[in-house]
């Protein structure tokens, strides 16, 4: 699949929990719409086009924010293990 698949995949799926989500849910997904589209951008822009790119991209970005204090360590447990289960769902 391209990684703009990916990324639709990915935000379907977010857009998908909204509805019963609770308010850490929507924070996580939220959260993570913005490095999904990010890491998404920049894999296009510097020509890469696989899966495991946007997901490295991803996680860079999950661990730069991670270290310059954005995320307390709860806030830190709930975006990874969305991140987590993002991609088992997206690529199943």
């Amino acid at each position: 699949m391209s990684i703009q698949e990916y990324e639709q995949r990915l935000l379907g799926l977010i857009d998908s929990q909204v509805a019963t989500a609770s308010e850490d849910d929507l924070f996580a997904g939220g959260y993570l719409r913005g490095h999904i589209s990010l890491a998404v951008a920049r894999a296009d822009i510097e020509g890469r086009n696989l899966v495991r790119d946007v997901k490295s991209y991803v996680l860079r970005s999950l661990n730069e924010a991670i270290l310059q204090g954005e995320l307390s360590d709860e806030d830190q447990s709930l975006v990874m293990a969305l991140w987590r289960q993002l991609q088992e769902q997206a690529e199943s």
